[in-house]
């Protein structure tokens, strides 16, 4: 018979190993944080998705904002695509699987909306197409994935790579994330509450003296006023597109068959 703990250790070492990593990855969620608040407090709305295991924690995210987090607050529009099983078991009906996302964003996204994806494999192609349809609208894209480079992360905006092999510890650390998300986003809303009432800006990821920009800095950054804006700074990006990671800057190779999560 085997030793049960060997088990629970061999799953807590996985998640240990992941963690140092994770933590200089997981840096850019306040600007994230900042971004997102501006958009829900401007009356945008955030839209989610994923296969699986990601969809529950999709769902748990938009629970989150809709509901609260801790402290009671207004309610924000967030909507897992996944969630609405008839209007996607219809679309998959008549469209196919692949669509499945993509036709709810062209229908649900407005411009500077954010769409925000979580899959391990970064291969699924109904979130690959949910990409090129946001792209259509003029909606942002990010994406949880798993170890990067992959096509997912590849072509959204902005991406949170968990650099860890094992499905089960990047989806534990994408519950961190989106908690974590939330948290930034109920810290930065004070702040967005008090600027002027524009657009809501285009994503940015910005950097002040080296350091992540925080509190006042990412609010103005948000709102797009902070000098030395620069895109993707924070996440060592090159300006064109996500060279440093070691993603190509011009899309990404074929979808593979099927939706893995």
């Amino acid at each position: 018979m085997s030793d049960p703990m060997s088990a629970l250790d061999a799953h807590l070492s996985g998640l240990a190993a992941a963690l140092l990593p994770y933590r200089r990855t997981a840096e850019r969620l306040a600007g994230w944080g900042t971004q997102l608040a501006w958009t829900l407090a401007t009356g945008g709305r955030l839209l989610a998705a994923g296969n699986g295991g990601s969809a529950a924690e999709a769902q748990h995210l938009t629970a989150e904002l809709v509901g609260k987090l801790r402290d009671d607050r207004e309610p924000y529009s967030a909507i897992a695509l996944h969630a609405e099983t008839s209007s996607m078991t219809a679309i998959g009906n008549d469209y196919g699987y692949d669509e499945v996302f993509a036709r709810q964003v062209r229908a649900h996204g407005r411009e500077n909306d954010v769409l925000l994806l979580m899959s391990t494999s970064g291969t699924s192609a109904n979130l690959l197409r949910a990409v090129e349809a946001a792209r259509e609208v003029g909606v942002r894209c990010w994406a949880f994935t798993g170890p990067a480079p992959n096509p997912l992360a590849e072509v959204c905006d902005d991406v949170l790579a968990v650099p860890s092999p094992d499905s089960q510890v990047v989806q534990e650390l994408h519950l961190v994330s989106l908690h974590l998300l939330c948290e930034y986003v109920d810290e930065a809303l004070p702040l967005v509450r008090q600027l002027p009432r524009t657009a809501a800006p285009r994503q940015r990821t910005v950097e002040f003296a080296g350091r992540p920009a925080g509190g006042d800095a990412r609010a103005l950054a948000a709102a797009g006023t902070a000098p030395g804006l620069n895109r993707h700074a924070l996440n060592g990006h090159g300006t064109n597109g996500h060279g440093t990671n070691g993603h190509a800057a011009n899309g990404h190779g074929p979808s593979r068959p099927g939706c893995p999560s």
